[in-house]
């Protein structure tokens, strides 16, 4: 299946499971058959996850540990890595300033006034133990088994580094392994392309029990909510996109239309992990060497969450506006650097975004209970939050690797 064919096949996915949603909801809600469609239809959209997760792990390990092996000396990591993460600081700043300013020049929640409930009021999330100690503690594995066995990224990411640092001092010794590893991450991506194919049905189950269980009606009671949100979320995409024309040029419209498939796909499934094949295989097809292509991209899924750091600033002011409370300009820097530290000890935790909004609400005396709010439209925020993600480590990619000049002039045709 070609690239165009799915990428039509998805949006015919969606379009159906809309309509295929709303009539179980119409028809079925009274009748309980609305419940019986969730759950069985749902596991549709659990297998392929399921599959997709099945590939991260080996793929993540394999492509990083031939690319350090065959990236050169400690130094050469070291400056890949300075220069990746201040990018990914300066977009999460960016990000998280451009959602203050959106909430507040838009003023969705201004006139809901609703009464302030207890500030200990559950919200059903569990928020404690995440902690810039604990989470600097969890990236190092005590078991890389068991870091693949949970999917933790992070994990692997030291892990490989460790490994892929000392095949490259062995040399020639290791380079047979190393070549295996190669084949195997090929392996995997062949076993990806096979995934895919399953792709539309998981959409389709995606949107459609969503609608079924929620129905039409909430999209129109959260409409200014969410439509606020969209709209900040194109002007992020705008300006990622600009300041990453600044490095690429002119080609920077052409990764962007190759990374529409992977984008579809996160949007369509609220699952930025499931766009990770998929967009790796994308930025080096545009160009982008794999020793560098394997070292961002598993990172920025923990650090470079452009769409999740603009909700988590949106959706705190919006709660604020919800419940009439005032915050003072000072306030919402503070509340800024908090959310800098907090959104990045969280990363791989279901409903992360949310985790961060409520750990983050309690410390500037805001109402936990606010999440809830928002739990309702969450997977429809979580679709455009998924993609911005994967949009912003796509061209996050291209950018390092201009930088090392480990950038092909010349495209692979998509």
């Amino acid at each position: 299946m070609t690239s165009k064919k799915l990428t039509h096949f998805i949006l015919a996915a969606m379009i159906l499971g809309i309509i295929a949603g709303y009539l179980v909801y119409q028809f079925g809600a009274e009748s309980g058959l609305a419940n019986q469609y969730v759950s069985y239809v749902s596991v549709l959209t659990d297998i392929f996850l399921r599959l997709i997760k099945m590939i991260i792990a080996p793929l993540v390990f394999t492509t990083l540990v031939v690319g350090i092996a065959r990236m050169g000396d400690a130094s050469t990591i070291g400056r890949v890595g300075l220069k990746t993460f201040s990018w990914f600081i300066a977009m999460s700043s960016v990000s998280l300033i451009l959602g203050l300013l959106m909430v507040n020049l838009l003023d969705p929640g201004v006139g809901v006034n609703l009464p302030i409930p207890e500030l200990d009021a559950s919200t059903g999330l569990s928020k404690g133990g995440f902690n810039l100690a604990q989470f600097i503690q969890h990236i190092f594995p005590t078991s890389i088994v068991e870091a693949m066995a949970k999917n933790e990224i992070l994990q692997i990411v030291v892990f490989a580094l460790f490994f892929g640092v000392a095949a490259g001092g062995m040399g020639p010794r290791a380079e047979e392994l190393i070549r295996n590893l190669d084949m195997l991450s090929h392996i995997m991506l062949r076993i990806t392309a096979a995934v895919m194919k399953f792709a539309p049905v998981a959409v389709f189950a995606a949107v459609s029990t969503v609608i079924a269980e929620n129905g039409v009606g909430i999209l129109m009671t959260y409409g200014k909510f969410m439509l606020s949100f969209y709209c900040s979320i194109l002007l992020l995409w705008l300006v990622i996109i600009l300041i990453s024309a600044l490095v690429l040029k002119g080609r920077t419209f052409q990764l962007v239309s190759m990374l529409r498939q992977p984008v579809l796909l996160a949007f369509s499934t609220a699952s930025s992990e499931a766009a990770y094949p998929m967009t790796l295989e994308q930025v080096e097809r545009f160009g982008c060497k794999n020793k560098i292509a394997s070292f961002v991209l598993p990172v920025g899924y923990s650090f470079n969450l452009d769409g999740s750091m603009m909700y988590c600033s949106f959706a705190a002011i919006f709660i604020a506006q919800v419940y009439s409370i005032q915050m003072e300009f000072t306030q919402q820097l503070m509340m800024l650097l908090v959310l800098m530290i907090t959104s990045k000890g969280i990363a791989g935790v279901p409903r992360a975004s949310l985790v961060v909004i409520a750990a983050t609400l309690a410390q500037f005396n805001l109402p936990e209970a606010g999440v809830l709010l928002i739990l309702g439209v969450d997977h429809f925020l979580d679709m455009a939050r998924s993609a911005t993600n994967v949009l912003g480590n796509g061209l996050a990619t291209a950018v390092i690797s201009k930088w090392e000049g480990e950038l092909d002039p010349h495209q692979t045709n998509p």
